[in-house]
């Protein structure tokens, strides 16, 4: 009689292990089918595009949007990058302490700052226009919460255009053929994100006008070699090289009134074809003047020109013994009719201004372009120096 019950025990606990078996096995089939039929890799890969533009663009600010989300698919990631800083062991700084001095980079929060130092650190490599630059899973905690694409995409908007901005001399390439992608993937019901940006379905994310690594190449040495020519003139002295700089591309480019040609919002339209509109004189003065070590910050917003008119503008603020003052080199620079002559007066009129004055025909906007963060320029002196 005893046997018997415990025989009868036993069938039942196996009774009970064959069912709770059969369920886990059940369970595990359901997941499998749903990652074959859902994919292993990559469940989807929104690419958050910067559609607003060249980020000058004729300073149309009205044309300018946020980063809008597209689907697609793409899981070939290269370049990879450190998701932190690289220590350099022989001086115990990182590879982003040359970022302590850019202006606008200081300003980001730490989101977009390490978007910003993933574009400085693949400088070299973004010279080809096809290098993906990967994020690896830097993001995935903020990615898992509400809205994360959303704060994701403003980040990157705020990094970009504040590297194109601090770094006038990335002049090749252009806001909007830069991808930011977030692969999103699933396995046992677990999701993962990893974020890289590259061209998209573009072939690059060359400026117009660029096609290939080589030529891209030789309009960087081009303009160096420019800075190289300015800088060796250099005198010591903080004022009379910023006098020098002013004066030089006042005497060596011209106001391009077609808004028509290529590269006349950049460092090489000023440079090397010696024409271009005010963001290429407020960026060739930022990029001569970074060759000299002396600070400056570009400034964007709207002037009051001669006849009265509300145009948008671009200019500089430029430090000078522990002090800011604005310095308009394109309006110091006027497009001469017939046989006018510019007197000192004029060449000189918007050169080391303080706020009282500047401010009279200039007004500064916070923000580079539509519906993006706000940036703080800095504090001018009040007075002219």
């Amino acid at each position: 009689m005893k046997n018997v019950f415990v025989k009868a025990i036993m069938d039942f606990i196996i009774t009970i292990i064959a069912m709770l078996l059969l369920i886990v096995f059940t369970i595990l089939g359901i997941l499998v089918y749903q990652q074959i039929t859902n994919g292993d890799a990559a469940e989807k890969v929104e690419n958050i595009v910067s559609s607003y533009g060249e980020l000058f663009s004729e300073l149309d600010i009205s044309k300018k949007t946020t980063p809008q989300i597209i689907e697609s698919t793409n899981e070939n990631i290269v370049n990879q990058i450190p998701s932190t800083p690289t220590g350099n062991e022989s001086t115990g700084t990182t590879e982003m302490d040359s970022l302590r001095d850019n202006y606008f980079y200081l300003q980001l929060e730490d989101e977009a700052k390490l978007i910003y130092q993933a574009l400085e650190t693949n400088k070299e490599q973004m010279k080809t226009g096809t290098a993906q630059i990967d994020l690896g899973n830097s993001f995935s905690k903020l990615l898992s919460t509400a809205d994360g694409d959303k704060k994701l995409g403003e980040y990157y908007q705020s990094a970009v255009e504040t590297y194109l901005y601090d770094n006038p001399d990335i002049f090749y390439i252009t806001a909007n053929k830069l991808y930011l992608n977030i692969e999103t993937t699933t396995r046992l019901g677990i999701k993962s994100y990893r974020v890289f940006i590259n061209s998209g379905a573009q072939p690059n994310y060359f400026a117009d006008g660029y096609t290939s690594e080589e030529q891209v190449r030789n309009a960087i040495q081009e303009v160096e070699n420019v800075r190289n020519e300015v800088i060796s003139q250099r005198t010591g002295n903080v004022y009379n090289d910023i006098k020098m700089v002013h004066d030089y591309l006042m005497s060596n480019v011209e106001y391009d009134t077609t808004i028509s040609k290529p590269n006349i919002y950049n460092i090489y339209g000023a440079l090397i074809n010696h024409q271009c509109v005010c963001e290429g004189y407020a960026e060739a003065f930022k990029y001569l003047l970074d060759g000299l070590n002396i600070p400056t910050v570009l400034v964007i917003g709207t002037g009051v020109n001669s006849q009265g008119n509300t145009e948008n503008h671009a200019w500089n603020y430029v430090q000078l013994d522990g002090a800011w003052y604005a310095v308009d080199v394109t309006w110091d620079d006027p497009v001469i009719i017939g046989n006018a002559y510019v007197t000192n007066k004029t060449r000189y009129k918007y050169f080391l201004k303080g706020e009282i004055d500047i401010l009279k025909d200039h007004t500064p906007s916070a923000n580079f372009t539509e519906n993006g963060r706000e940036y703080t320029y800095p504090t001018l002196n009040l007075s002219n120096y």
